[in-house]
């Protein structure tokens, strides 16, 4: 397996660029396939409680508002209608009431943490926004990449692993699951995707199969 890259800026005047190289050989996305399903889960929870907890420096300059990442959605809602449109009500709402805000690392699927072995298991690829925690955690289940995103019983399985995990209000975590499945295909529906739409509008289906 090639080894991957973390990166990490330096010296933002003259644009220099430390990569340090990830020399661990675990892979979450593959631990996800492969039997390890529950393990790659709290690595990702693991990782993201290190992420949001308090730092002695201030955040950094330029972040994104998390209602700015949404903006996708609400036209692609109004175009598509019924359970997308759902969705956005569901996304509008927790978006005008958002608690617990941290800096986000926005895009925090099985391939953005990275095993660097002794150092453990870092993030790579943050999207610079900042909004309410809960929203890292949803692509533990809504990533596009894992096969059995869509398989109910892997979805309960995962959401009561984060849930745990994480310490995470179960109605919170679904409604958020919701709304960033929905906007994850609105993204694809951009790009003319259709099928990948579909699938993150599944996985909506089941967080709202299961808030029920």
């Amino acid at each position: 397996m090639a080894r991957r890259m973390y990166m990490r800026w330096t010296d933002p005047d003259s644009g220099a660029l430390l990569m340090e190289r990830a020399t661990g050989s675990r892979d979450l996305l593959r631990m996800a396939l492969e039997g390890e399903d529950d393990a790659a889960t709290t690595c990702i929870c693991r990782a993201l409680e290190q992420l949001h907890s308090n730092r002695p420096s201030a955040p950094p300059d330029n972040l994104r508002p998390l209602s700015d990442f949404f903006e996708s959605l609400a036209p692609m809602a109004q175009q598509e209608d019924g359970l997308m449109a759902e969705c956005a009500l569901v996304a509008n709402e927790l978006l005008r009431d958002q608690r617990d805000q941290v800096v986000l690392h926005g895009d925090a699927h099985h391939s953005n943490i990275l095993d660097f072995d002794q150092r453990g298991w870092l993030a790579i690829d943050p999207k610079r926004v900042t909004g309410e925690r809960y929203y890292d955690y949803v692509n533990v289940l809504c990533n596009p990449d894992l096969k059995t995103s869509t398989d109910p019983a892997r979805f309960a399985r995962q959401l009561s692993v984060v849930i745990e995990v994480a310490g995470l209000e179960r109605q919170r975590l679904l409604r958020w699951v919701m709304a960033h499945a929905a906007l994850s295909a609105a993204w694809f529906l951009e790009d003319g995707l259709r099928t990948e739409a579909n699938k993150e509008l599944a996985v909506a289906a089941l967080a709202r199969r299961a808030l029920a």
